[in-house]
């Protein structure tokens, strides 16, 4: 945690530090002409820019990936454990290169001073078996396009995790080059998963009145938010932003240009106390994501104005209008054949199942 003694710096700035200050000049004077790539990439608030003096508490600190060739990790990765673990600096900026080592009821780390050798955060791999392990891309596709599996099999958060965070040094290319691949989605899979998201808000829209009308106004409370989150995700998605998971959803749409305009009717819907307030919110919600869905240019420009659901008494977007329109662009036949489900964490937000690549491939694998 932040002491009288520590100043808090963004997670990033310190590890380019500690590249800079300590693992830079080790590493040239103990490896001169290796090749290898500097950044600070995967899981931790400061990769996506969100971290403050609260994230100090755990799993953040002077923290660095390095990657090299295959071959290179292999043959050189302990001995570049050991020579860090031995010759790190034990502070940077005052804070502890250390972390303590797991214990068994808590496992989380947490920085620590020592006396003796770093238990760093330093990771040695190469960026194919980095991209496998953590996105499940086949082992040596680091340089291949992604397949059409292969994007919807690989959950935002971690897509996020690898093409945030900041490259600080490479000599080897293929960081950068895996980085800019998986940037952001093919135009065919970004206008598939635009046209699930719109299904999604399709689905739930009329449900606000139904419950309420059933004299169940929590459900209709509770289907609200599901919207209003389902909204958010399709503003990133349209402003071509990977949706980080639940705790950091809000903050990634709060940085939109949109957000400005369209919290206000977002948070009037999650708060009112009432069937009809939560309506007209929602609604003036659908119409601003509308708008903004034709302005992008991807289909013909619908009509943005809510109107009856059916013969039913409420009123709704009839978001189901924007997903046809762009299925109807898809030219791809194996995504025209797909049913609209979308990517992993477009049908499920469980954490510890996004965290698991074998099943989510299975289930994608079932689907095509």
């Amino acid at each position: 945690m932040v002491t009288p003694e520590t100043e808090f710096l963004p997670g990033l700035e310190l590890s380019r530090i500690l590249y800079d200050e300590a693992v830079r000049p080790l590493l040239d004077e103990e490896y001169p002409g290796l090749r290898y790539a500097a950044a600070r990439v995967g899981t931790g608030s400061e990769v996506l820019g969100f971290d403050t003096a609260r994230s100090t508490d755990h799993e953040w600190g002077p923290r660095l990936n390095l990657f090299l060739t295959p071959e290179e990790a292999a043959r050189h990765g302990s001995g570049l454990h050991r020579l860090l673990a031995e010759r790190l600096p034990k502070q940077v900026r005052d804070w502890p290169t250390h972390f303590r080592h797991h214990d068994p009821e808590d496992p989380v780390g947490h920085m620590a001073p020592t006396d003796g050798p770093v238990n760093h955060r330093v990771s040695v791999d190469d960026v194919g078996g980095w991209l496998h392990t953590r996105l499940g891309l086949a082992p040596g596709s680091g340089s291949g396009e992604p397949t059409v599996r292969d994007w919807l099999a690989m959950p935002q958060q971690n897509l996020a995790e690898f093409t945030g965070g900041a490259v600080f040094h490479d000599g080897l290319g293929t960081l950068t080059a895996a980085r800019r691949r998986l940037a952001w989605y093919p135009d065919q899979i970004w206008r598939y998963l635009l046209a699930c998201q719109w299904q999604r808000v399709s689905q739930e829209e009329a449900f606000v009145g139904r419950c309420a009308e059933a004299g169940d106004d929590l459900g209709s409370a509770v289907v609200a938010g599901r919207l209003v989150r389902d909204l958010m995700r399709l503003c990133l998605l349209l402003h071509r932003r990977y949706a980080p998971y639940g705790k950091w959803l809000g903050t990634a749409f709060s940085r939109l240009p949109v957000a400005g305009e369209l919290s206000v009717s977002l948070r009037s819907a999650v708060a009112a106390v009432d069937y009809p307030a939560r309506e007209r919110h929602l609604c003036d919600a659908y119409e601003t994501v509308a708008a903004l869905q034709n302005e992008s240019g991807l289909t013909e420009p619908l009509d943005p104005t809510r109107r009856p659901y059916h013969d039913r008494p409420f009123q709704v977007l009839h978001a189901e209008r924007f997903a046809h329109a762009l299925v109807a662009t898809l030219t791809d036949p194996e995504l025209r054949a797909l049913p609209l489900t979308g990517s992993v964490d477009q049908w499920t937000d469980n954490t510890d199942l996004l965290g698991r690549q074998r099943p989510l491939r299975a289930a994608i694998d079932a689907l095509l």
